[in-house]
């Protein structure tokens, strides 16, 4: 059984002490696929490092995280650009807009988002898309950026159905995690409408653990317990939910 968490953050700080055996867990756990997004330059050593370490099990994306979108954001705009030119990348993210901690900066975001969408676009990318309190200002851009050449991952899926609805009509599948093991995360009333050909898998560790780990430690090991309940939801067995939300990252990532 081959799990993939499309959306892991495995040069946290959080994982310092134990990164190797955490990794380990997640690949004896059948979590073979890890996909790891980018915040800002000051990671990019790291992940380098990982993938060097890691080879066939973990992925990279390039991009710049809305909350690291400051005043100098067009330095690290730079940087991104830079790292697609010289080298093939999973997908540009995670990239989008969130409201939630700064609204200082929208316009830079919203600029921020719209360039990196287009430099997806050049190298025939996928994007990976954050999206915190933001869900207007993000369908905008895409609104703006729509047709060919547009299609990824709308990471942490957190909306309603309809806002489920407008995310595929944009090219993206479903990024869905712990959230749907909350008991308030709403996802699960109506996931099941929504054709198992759009979800993917994801744990943003070490963010947004599951139960029965809520308000601890994330990390991607976790993404057989989202499999479990996406198996319930879906009335499938956990081997057909890995293998059909394997298969839909495949066709995201190109592998």
């Amino acid at each position: 059984m081959t799990l993939t968490d499309t959306h892991t953050h495995l040069y946290s700080e959080a994982f310092e002490e134990d990164r190797e055996s955490m990794i380990q867990r997640a690949i004896d756990a059948g979590v073979t696929r890890m996909f790891v997004p980018s915040i800002d330059s000051a990671y990019t050593q790291q992940m380098y490092e990982l993938e060097a370490q890691y080879p066939e099990n973990v992925f990279l994306m390039m991009g710049l995280h809305p909350t690291h979108v400051k005043d100098n954001y067009e330095v690290e705009l730079a940087h991104v650009e830079a790292a697609l030119a010289k080298r093939k990348f999973a997908a540009v993210g995670e990239i989008g807009i969130d409201l939630y901690w700064d609204k200082t900066h929208l316009k830079e975001q919203q600029h921020a988002f719209k360039y990196q969408i287009q430099l997806a676009k050049k190298y025939s990318l996928p994007i990976n898309i954050h999206c915190r309190d933001a869900f207007d200002e993000v369908f905008e851009v895409l609104e703006s950026e729509k047709g060919d050449g547009l299609y990824g991952i709308f990471h942490c899926f957190t909306g309603d159905f309809e806002q489920a609805q407008k995310t595929i009509h944009y090219g993206m599948k479903l990024g869905i995690g712990g959230v749907t093991t909350f008991k308030n995360g709403k996802i699960d009333q109506f996931l099941k409408e929504i054709d198992i050909s759009h979800i993917v898998l994801e744990t943003d560790s070490p963010y947004l653990a599951p139960a029965p780990h809520r308000g601890k430690r994330n990390e991607s090991s976790y993404t057989l317990l989202v499999a479990e309940k996406l198996s319930e939801i879906y009335n499938m067995s956990i081997e057909d939910i890995a293998a059909i939300t394997t298969e839909n990252s495949k066709s995201i990532f190109g592998f």
